[in-house]
C-alpha cells in the first residue's frame, strides 16, 4: 500500500488540499489519481474534560475543520511505502511482518524504547502506522491523525469493516500497547464519534457516549454556530508525550490518590481509579491525602462537575458560560494538575486576555503543543493577531520557529474521521 499524508493543520475537504494529495501519492505509487483514496482525520479538541479520561472520568470533546489527509492506493502487496508532506524520510515495513510494542518497560515512570536501526525521522512519524498495524494484530485481524488515519486507511485498503468502537479501542491499543503511552480514550472517541454541531459527550468508566446538541431553534441553532470561531495557537514546544514522563507520573499519582481514599472509604479490592471513588467518599477522606495527591484529586472531581455544567451551558447555546468553564479548566490544568510548560501556561493566559475570547486552554495534554479558545467569530482575526504578537514578545525564540500562517489557526467545528 502507498501511503502520502499531507502534513499537518491543513483544511480538511478542501478541493486544493485533496488534489494535491492526489497527485503526490499517484506520482509515488505510478498510478492514475483516480485510484487514490482519501482519509480525513480532524484534529479534536477538549473543551472541558481534560486529564481525567485515564481515571474514567466524564468528558467532552469535539473536532475541528483542521487535521491529517492521507491518500493512499492499495498496491496488491504486503509492502508499505509512506511519506509525509510535513516530516523528513520515507517509511517502508510489511504487513506481514509481526510488530511488537516500541517500549519495553518503564523504568522510574521513563519509556525505555526497544532498539532500532530506523532513521530518527521514523521513530518521530512512521511510529504511529505501525502501531495501527500492531494494533490491529494484536486483534487478529492479519492482514495480506494519527493512528486513526493509519488505521482507517489499512482497514480500507485490506476490506475489513470495523465499527468506530472498535477503532477507538485499537486506537488505544497503539498508544497504551505499542507507545507505551498511559492516557485514555478520549482522543480516539472525539475522532470517531463527533459530529459538526454536537458536543460529544463520553463516559470513560462505562464508554457510553452521546452526542449534545444546541436545544435551540434550527435556526437559532445555525446561527449559534455560526456565532463563535475556535483559535488553535501553536506554542512551538515539540516533545512528544512517550519522551516527556510527566504524563505518566501523573496518571500514577492520581491512581495513587485512588488508592488513598478507597482505603479510607473500605474499597480497596476497587482497581485504583479516581472514578471508583464516590464524591461522598471523596469529600469524607480527602484531608488523608498528602499535598501533591490532593491537588490531583480535586482537578478530578471538579474537572468532572465542569463537565457537567458545561454540557447543559452548550445545550442552552449560553457561550459565555460555557467558555467560563473552559478558562477554569485550564487553570485547574495548571494550578491543580501541574501540568504546561512556561510557554503553554503564558500562550494560555494571553488567549484569555485576547478580544472577544470566551475562554481558553491547553490542549495536547499539556505538556507540548498548543492552547484552544472559543472566541466571538467578528472578533477572531482581532484576536489571533493579538496572540501572535503577544505570544512573540514573551517567546521570540519560539515563535519564530513556527510559520506565520500557522500560528494561530482560526478554525470551525469539524466532522468526524471517515475515508471519503
Amino acid at each position: 500500500m502507498i501511503l502520502g499524508p499531507l502534513g499537518s493543520a491543513v483544511p480538511l475537504i478542501d478541493a486544493v488540499g485533496l488534489d494535491g494529495v492526489r497527485k503526490v501519492v499517484a506520482e509515488m505509487a505510478g498510478r492514475s489519481s483516480k485510484e487514490v483514496r482519501m482519509v480525513v482525520s480532524p484534529y479534536r479538541i477538549c473543551p472541558l474534560g481534560a486529564h481525567i479520561d485515564h481515571q474514567g472520568g466524564v468528558v467532552s470533546a469535539m473536532t475541528v475543520n483542521k487535521g491529517i489527509l492521507l491518500g493512499f492506493i492499495p498496491s496488491g502487496d504486503s509492502q508499505v511505502l509512506l511519506r509525509s508532506g510535513q516530516f523528513k524520510g520515507e517509511v517502508r515495513f510489511r504487513v506481514d511482518e509481526i510488530q511488537h510494542p516500541r517500549h519495553s518497560a518503564l523504568k522510574n515512570n521513563k519509556i525505555i524504547t526497544n532498539g532500532s536501526s530506523k532513521s530518527k525521522e521514523e521513530c518521530d512519524w512512521g511510529r504511529y502506522a505501525r502501531g495501527a498495524l500492531y494494533a490491529l494484530q494484536s486483534r487478529e485481524n492479519y492482514l495480506s491523525q494519527t493512528g486513526i488515519a493509519y488505521l482507517l486507511a489499512l482497514e480500507n485498503a485490506n476490506n475489513l469493516t470495523v465499527s468506530p468502537m472498535e477503532n477507538i479501542e485499537y486506537d488505544r491499543l497503539i498508544e497504551n500497547g505499542y507507545l507505551g503511552l498511559r492516557n485514555g480514550i478520549l482522543d480516539q472517541s472525539a475522532i470517531l464519534l463527533s459530529s459538526y454541531g454536537c458536543l460529544t459527550f463520553m463516559n470513560c468508566k462505562t464508554k457510553e457516549h452521546k452526542l449534545v446538541r444546541p436545544k435551540l431553534l434550527k435556526n437559532q441553532e445555525a446561527d449559534m454556530l455560526k456565532s463563535f470561531k475556535i483559535l488553535l495557537a501553536l506554542s512551538g514546544l515539540k516533545h512528544a508525550l512517550t519522551n516527556n514522563p510527566g504524563y505518566n507520573n501523573r496518571v500514577a499519582e492520581c491512581e495513587e490518590a485512588a488508592r488513598v481514599l478507597l482505603h479510607a472509604s473500605g474499597n480497596d479490592k476497587l482497581e485504583p481509579l479516581l472514578s471508583n471513588v464516590e464524591p461522598e467518599a471523596y469529600e469524607a477522606h480527602k484531608g488523608k491525602l498528602e499535598a501533591t495527591l490532593a491537588r490531583r484529586a480535586e482537578h478530578y472531581f471538579s474537572e468532572n462537575m465542569r463537565v457537567i455544567k458545561g454540557l447543559e451551558a452548550w445545550a442552552s447555546g449560553n457561550l459565555e458560560d460555557f467558555g467560563k468553564l473552559i478558562t477554569s479548566s485550564g487553570l485547574s490544568s495548571i494550578k491543580n494538575y501541574e501540568c504546561g510548560a512556561e510557554p503553554l501556561i503564558q500562550l494560555y493566559e494571553i488567549l484569555v486576555r485576547a478580544p472577544g475570547v470566551y475562554g481558553a486552554r491547553f490542549s495536547g495534554a499539556g505538556f507540548r503543543g498548543c492552547c484552544i479558545a472559543f472566541v466571538d467569530a467578528s472578533r477572531a482575526v482581532e484576536a489571533a493577531s493579538f496572540v501572535r504578537d503577544e505570544y512573540y514578545k514573551l517567546q521570540p525564540g519560539l515563535a519564530s520557529q513556527i510559520n506565520p500562517d500557522n500560528a494561530v489557526l482560526i478554525c470551525e467545528a469539524g466532522h468526524s474521521a471517515r475515508v471519503l
